[in-house]
């Protein structure tokens, strides 16, 4: 029993860990270097959806008391990390089905790593995304009225999802080995979590039964959290529920796709 649990008090294992998850999430992002439509594709897309929704839809959506775009802004934010998770299934079924998967458990690395690492590196995907969705929404009449600290906690949150969202893809993409059946299978959830939330229209609007099920969704408390924050209110308890929702689809996942990842090997 010493010998195992051994390791497990190294600090030094940890080290060579994080090592090894940088070294990962470095090839993911050299990947995405190099094939740029996968980047272009998700800032594109994000942007298409402000501008149909500020210009084209805008005009016959009315919410009380604020402008329509900055009632927007937080929901495209949300739909902007939300369906670029599918890119973590999609990219992980394709190194499996490649082969790469089964060559990196053969190295002497750490087996966290080439989870953690396709995380990691979606994380940095993500602000980039972010970082652009928010200069357009500037661009296209976007204001924040409670202040830049309260922009950046929103974006905060909006990160904070979006690594516990990629974990889940994982658990998806170590589940199937096709990259355009990954695509397949996650792109109806993510309409389904997107468009029965409040990111584009009120949920008062919606039927009584799709109320009850848009209000008690992760991607509605992502944007009840950040429009609190960057409109102005109490804030508190949807920070909370907000962080409650990434904290559990994190843990649940994470713990799930480690489980897949191991019995990889059997």
């Amino acid at each position: 029993m010493s010998t195992i649990a051994a390791p497990v008090r190294d600090p030094g294992r940890v080290v060579m860990a994080a090592a090894d998850t940088i070294d990962v999430a470095g090839r993911n992002l050299r990947n995405l270097w190099r094939t740029p439509q996968a980047m272009i594709f998700a800032t594109v897309q994000p942007v298409i959806f402000v501008l149909l929704f500020r210009y084209a839809f805008g005009g016959a959506i009315h919410v009380p008391g604020v402008s329509y775009v900055d009632y927007l802004m937080p929901g495209i934010f949300a739909q902007a990390v939300t369906f670029g998770a599918i890119g973590t299934a999609v990219g992980l079924s394709a190194d499996m089905k490649s082969g790469l998967l089964t060559r990196f458990r053969t190295l002497p690395m750490a087996r966290i790593a080439v989870l953690g690492g396709r995380t990691l590196a979606d994380v940095a995907r993500n602000v980039v995304v972010v970082a652009v969705m928010t200069g357009v929404g500037f661009a296209v009449g976007f204001r924040v009225h409670n202040g830049p600290a309260s922009l950046l906690a929103a974006l905060g949150l909006v990160t904070v999802f979006a690594y516990a969202l990629s974990w889940a893809f994982v658990a998806l993409g170590l589940r199937v080995s096709d990259p355009e059946a990954a695509q397949a299978a996650g792109v109806p959830f993510m309409f389904l979590l997107v468009f029965t939330s409040d990111a584009f229209v009120p949920l008062r609007s919606m039927p009584g039964w799709l109320q009850a099920i848009g209000a008690h969704q992760p991607v509605t408390a992502l944007v009840d959290a950040e429009r609190s924050l960057t409109l102005g209110g109490p804030a508190q308890s949807h920070v909370i529920t907000s962080l409650a929702w990434s904290a559990g689809i994190l843990l649940v996942c994470a713990a799930l796709a480690a489980r897949t990842y191991q019995h990889m090997d059997r």
